[in-house]
């Protein structure tokens, strides 16, 4: 029961009434389809130990006078012997049961309230009465004399009746209009159907479910991948089924030929406009009057300047009912209508629809809709104007340049897989290189998407080779896509191998001069970087008066992750948030999971699990709804980190074996590194350190590269010493004080100093855990060397330090010194969260004689928030309004403002003024 949760409380209050020994009755009414039916069996699957009795209309027993009543009381005839006399020979003679006359209805009416009223004499009542218009008018009659009369019975009725329909007529109730599903729970009925065409769907259904499943179902294989234009609807009449559908199609049968006619050319028509309507219908021969037959069987609504069809499956029994040279007709008619009018983009797809061969200039129109589509962000309507343009397109060069274009704006939509199917249409081999460029990437994004990151990268690289010198800027773009899809694989090596091939672009510079070479040269990285930082600077958060040299989606991308690699988080993250606004503001949703992920890593780096926590889910949200399964597979990996922390080990293992069943048959080496690293810090958060150092081995080996491996090192280090087993991380502590001599960043010189008193000899380890505390600060920004305002400290790596000093201190017998830190440990552990952390330090803390008295986190109101409301209060403290709040949770804005309106009163306050001051505090 999607989207349901107003009539459900309303039908469950009832119901809740009817236990308490409280009657009601309530009439579900609404369009055809809209779900009154599902809700009637909703309320008898919540009926419990309640008896249920029900009785279904059908039209053709409808004059059958008292019919339903029969069938409604069926089950419990045999209380009719108990009734008043009086009553019970009423009830025998309307079923038929003798010959007797009945004198008056009044006398029935009583005896059904009384029959109910015996029904419920061991228990609660649930009465359904569905499809009520078809339900013979003298039951529904004695139905409602005995619902607006029940009061102590217990006997909830439910009547559902279909507004329009010929039929019987329910009054004197108190009613509920069922409406369209929003948005959000719409989407949910629609499984296994690419974004796009989910969106068609979702448009022409208005939210009815019926219209949601019988129009999905209508569609093509080829429209179901993804291929739709504006104007498309289901190719065969037959492919639409169901009781719903015959009626319309019989309804528009029985129309005058013209007003079939005027009917068709509205169904065609997508503007709802009347004036152009009538304007097409006049080339065709009909004219306004001849509207009056369907505006009389309300088939359409006439209002003002509109047309609007009573339910969508009614324009299309319209369209599919006419024969295919008038639908071609009327497509004509209303592009020279829309053309008139000054719509040419909607000319320009009827012309398209009207067209039956190839047609160059129709195509050259589809064009320029395209082109305005994507200068627009409409991504995926840029993706199926190219299409039909180049199915429509003779030429065999134009058509591959054409078809590439539209898989490159598929893949920007999101539409991985659509983008694959274009890419096969392609017409090899290709003559431009230019074109040839594109039509790599346009595979890369499949190869990456669904198979293999270092297939991608080599498909980049190959194309990159063969465009050569002579189109230097497609060369740069290919081979940045390509270091990038050499990232997501973990694969150092390649990355060295695509940067060697033009070192001295920036972009490519920083991994050159990282992973090529014998040794890293580190200060020319750093140097390199700079630039590339000042640039995504330069042009701050967003696209507003960015110039053509602006740095696009995945030059953000790369110095966001240059950055993370240089251990210089606050600045990644400043990265991250541009490149996730440029997503935004340039409407490539396609690429915005990506970011997003980006921006993960950042705040997994500083330490801010929550955060962390909420992006991840809403960009895991995203690439499932995107189908991209590569990128999802970061992502539940990224997810399990923080989980890790909290030590939510059956979350843990879900998200991690989901991870690890798509990454490692893959290659996708990062995704896998980072899934066996959270299983390993849940294992070493809960005290089980053999099986940590195991999982975190294997982490190091998906990736190798040191530098890739920098994060998972302290970690490591950490369970070998507690496993008894050291010599499975010997060279770890070097690694780490060679990467944070080189890098020269504090929160990574905390750590090498902490891995060093782990490792090295009791004599020096209080100096290095003293000056790994001194350089994590206090855990926000604020320590030796460290006064970055972005801050750069990581709270859980300073309490899990404080932690292991204490310990340390304790088994030297110097308790007072180890109770100051591991009281330390306990706070910041608590203050985060991270359960078994906080447990081993409060144990800790007893053996040292320390105060261990249980505490909770104190996070305030915000403690009492859902996961859901928290992602909503975070976003409306920053002063984003709900619509924006509900395209960046992809939740309806009545969603939204339904969490903020549970979520303010536990908060305290009344406003979202009060926001930003309290989630401050």
């Amino acid at each position: 029961m999607r989207g349901r949760s107003t009539e459900q409380e309303r039908i469950g209050g009832l119901l809740a009434d009817g236990r308490r020994g409280n009657s009601g009755a309530l009439l579900l009414h609404g369009e055809a389809g809209i779900g009154k039916s599902a809700l009637l069996d909703w309320a008898a699957g919540q009926a419990g130990d309640a008896r249920v009795l029900r009785v279904e209309g059908i039209e053709s027993e409808m004059e059958l006078a008292y019919g339903g009543l029969h069938q409604l009381f069926l089950p419990v005839l045999d209380l009719v012997d108990g009734l008043p006399p009086a009553q019970a020979a009423a009830l025998r003679a309307v079923f038929g049961l003798t010959a007797d006359e009945v004198r008056d209805s009044f006398t029935v009416g009583l005896a059904v309230l009384t029959m109910l009223s015996e029904a419920a004499a061991d228990g609660p009542l649930l009465c359904l009465v569905d499809d009520a218009q078809w339900v013979d008018q003298p039951s529904v009659d004695m139905l409602t004399f005995a619902a607006r009369r029940l009061r102590a019975e217990g006997v909830v009725m439910l009547f559902a009746v279909r507004d329009g329909a010929p039929g019987a007529t329910v009054k004197g109730l108190p009613g509920l209009l069922v409406e369209g599903l929003d948005r959000t729970a719409a989407a949910e009925l629609l499984t296994g159907l690419p974004p796009y065409a989910a969106d068609r769907v979702l448009e022409e259904a208005g939210g009815n479910p019926l219209a949601l499943i019988e129009l999905s179902a209508a569609l093509t294989p080829a429209q179901r991948a993804g291929r739709l234009g504006p104007l498309a609807l289901p190719e065969t009449a037959a492919a639409l089924r169901g009781r719903i559908q015959d009626g319309f199609l019989e309804q528009v049968g029985r129309l005058p030929e013209a007003a079939r006619l005027v009917l068709l050319v509205a169904a065609t028509d997508d503007t709802g406009s009347l004036g152009t309507v009538l304007e097409a219908a006049r080339e065709l021969g009909a004219d306004v009057e001849d509207l009056e037959p369907a505006e009389r069987a309300g088939l359409v609504v006439l209002s003002g300047e509109l047309v609007r069809f009573r339910h969508p499956l009614v324009r299309y029994a319209a369209y599919r009912s006419a024969p295919l040279a008038r639908r071609i007709a009327a497509h004509r008619a209303l592009a020279g209508a829309l053309g008139e009018a000054g719509q040419p983009h909607r000319r320009a797809w009827h012309l398209a629809a009207a067209a039956t061969g190839p047609d160059e200039g129709v195509a050259e129109e589809l064009e320029r809709v395209a082109e305005w589509a994507g200068n627009r962000q409409a991504m995926a309507s840029a993706s199926a104007a190219y299409e039909r343009a180049a199915q429509l397109t003779a030429d065999r060069d134009l058509r591959a340049r054409r078809l590439v274009q539209a898989a490159r704006k598929a893949a920007d939509a999101g539409q991985d897989e659509r983008c694959g199917a274009l890419a096969d249409q392609v017409p090899l081999p290709l003559a431009d290189q230019e074109v040839a460029a594109d039509f790599a990437r346009a595979r890369a994004v499949v190869e990456l998407g669904y198979r293999s990151p270092a297939a991608a990268a080599r498909i980049l690289l190959d194309s990159a080779d063969a465009t050569g010198a002579a189109h230097p800027g497609a060369t740069a773009s290919l081979l940045v896509d390509a270091v990038h899809a050499a990232y997501s694989g973990g694969d150092a090596a390649l990355m060295a191998e695509v940067a060697a091939r033009a070192p001295e672009l920036p972009v490519l510079a920083v991994p050159a001069l990282l992973f090529g070479g014998d040794a890293p040269d580190v200060p020319g990285a750093l140097a390199a970087l700079r630039p590339l930082v000042a640039a995504t600077d330069a042009t701050g958060t967003g696209s507003a008066g960015a110039g053509a040299d602006a740095p696009g989606v995945m030059e953000r991308l790369m110095t966001g992750i240059h950055c993370l690699l240089a251990g210089d988080h606050p600045t990644a993250r400043r990265v991250a948030l541009g490149a996730v606004a440029h997503c935004r503001d340039q409407g490539i949703s396609g690429w915005l999971p990506t970011t997003l992920d980006l921006l993960v890593r950042t705040e997994l780096a500083l330490g801010r699990h929550e955060e962390a926590t909420a992006r991840a889910t809403e960009a895991l949200r995203l690439a499932e709804y995107y189908d991209l399964a590569h990128r999802a597979s970061h992502l539940r990996a990224a997810l399990a980190l923080p989980a890790a922390v909290r030590g939510e080990e059956q979350q843990v293992r879900a998200l991690t074996e989901e991870a690890l069943g798509y990454a490692r048959p893959r290659g996708v080496g990062r995704a896998a590194a980072d899934a066996l690293w959270a299983r390993g810090l849940l294992e070493l958060g809960l005290g089980r350190a053999q099986a940590a150092l195991d999982e975190l081995a294997a982490a190091r080996q998906e990736i190798g590269h040191p530098l890739l491996c920098l994060p998972l090192l302290p970690d490591l280090v950490e369970a070998a010493v507690r496993a008894g087993r050291p010599e499975r991380a010997a060279q770890a502590p070097g690694v780490l004080d060679e990467w944070a001599g080189a890098l020269d960043r504090p929160a990574l010189g905390a750590l090498a100093a902490r891995c060093r008193a782990l490792t090295g000899p009791d004599g020096s380890a209080e100096e290095h855990f003293t000056a790994a505390l001194a350089l994590h600060g206090d855990g926000n920004g604020n320590g030796e060397g460290n006064a970055n305002t972005d801050g750069d400290g990581n709270a859980f790596d300073r309490a899990r330090t404080a932690l292991l000093y204490g310990e340390w201190l304790r088994r030297l017998r110097r308790q007072l010194d180890a109770r100051e830190q591991l009281r330390a440990a306990l706070d910041g552990f608590e203050a985060l969260g991270a359960r078994p952390w906080a447990e081993r330090a409060r144990s800790e803390l007893g053996a040292a004689g320390g105060e261990t008295v249980l505490t909770t986190r104190q996070d305030g109101p915000i403690s009492l928030l859902s996961p859901q409301e928290r992602e909503v209060v975070r976003l409306a403290a920053t002063g984003a309004s709900n619509r924006e709040i509900a395209a960046q949770l992809f939740l309806s804005p009545r969603t939204v403002g339904h969490h903020l309106y549970r979520a303010f009163p536990k908060l305290g306050i009344g406003s979202r003024t009060e926001l930003a001051a309290l989630l401050a505090a």
